[in-house]
């Protein structure tokens, strides 16, 4: 039977916030991502980071973001350009939706789970039949509250949560301090931050003095010299850190201690080949929300 693991070469959703039930992205489902997911992705983050700095691999990554997408009275409109206008209005959430559906993949492969196309079906009709629907009515409500598409439903929304349960299994724990800390990482502040990622220590080292000495160049210097691809081309954004999850533990550690706007965090070693330096953008409000939807 067919692995219907999603396609992470397609666009990520953004989606809004649901009044639908039974939709991935709770409380609980993100406790699973943090007992589970995430001890995998620290464990790959060194290999990662080597895979990505390659020079071939950077060359051809300034190459594309170099090449015209359209022009207008002749002046060119870039790759680059584009994805900086995405991320500007709602690219940070749309990164980190694809970090978290790549984490749920890279563990089931580790652990050899898979989640057929028969279990994804049978998931939604479940759903349907609980709340008293139509397939055909259920996938028009998530499109009108959601802005999902039914294939994007199934590969944002169940594969994840069908995925998730089958690597949880019955050995996770939910303790007190897990759910609070969720519930901080689900609807706290986030530190909003800019991240330089370097694969040497003398690298880090020279990028650090030349922030210290024009700490307004620290864009200029992410695109330079960063060897992680997505955040480079962006001029070293990222997604809003969580307090407790997501980011390595020494990355949100050193981001929540930082207080001023504009303030360097310093070199932080993650890994023996992997070195970041974060600048301080600020912290995002705590998210509204009804607790009875928690």
């Amino acid at each position: 039977m067919q692995d219907a693991s999603p396609d992470t070469t397609t666009k990520p959703v953004v989606s809004s916030t649901s009044r639908l039930p039974l939709f991935f992205g709770g409380t609980v489902v993100v406790l699973i991502c943090a007992a589970l997911g995430m001890q995998i992705w620290r464990g790959q983050q060194g290999k990662a980071a080597e895979q990505g700095a390659t020079g071939n691999q950077i060359s051809a990554d300034a190459k594309l973001l170099a090449e015209p997408l359209s022009r207008v009275n002749g002046a060119p409109i870039t790759w680059q350009q584009v994805a900086e206008e995405c991320m500007q209005n709602h690219g940070a959430e749309a990164l980190e939706n694809l970090i978290s559906r790549m984490i749920i993949q890279q563990a089931c492969a580790e652990k050899g789970v898979t989640v057929t196309d028969h279990e994804v079906n049978s998931e939604i009709l479940e759903i349907s039949k609980k709340l008293g629907l139509s397939q055909d009515h259920l996938f028009q409500m998530i499109q009108s509250e959601r802005g999902l598409n039914a294939n994007q439903y199934r590969r944002d929304v169940i594969w994840p949560m069908l995925a998730l349960k089958k690597l949880a299994g019955t050995d996770v724990q939910i303790t007190r301090e897990m759910l609070q800390q969720a519930y901080i990482d689900n609807y706290g502040e986030r530190v909003r931050a800019k991240m330089i990622v370097l694969d040497r220590l003398n690298r880090a080292q020279f990028v650090e003095e030349k922030l210290r000495q024009n700490p307004e160049e620290f864009e200029t210097l992410a695109r330079e010299y960063s060897v992680e691809p997505n955040s480079k081309s962006l001029g070293g954004t990222i997604p809003p850190i969580r307090q407790f999850s997501g980011a390595h533990e020494e990355i949100r550690k050193a981001a929540f201690s930082m207080k001023t706007v504009g303030q360097l965090s310093g070199i932080i070693q993650v890994t023996p080949t992997q070195y970041v330096i974060l600048r301080f953008e600020g912290r995002t409000e705590p998210v509204a929300h009804d607790p009875k939807d928690v």
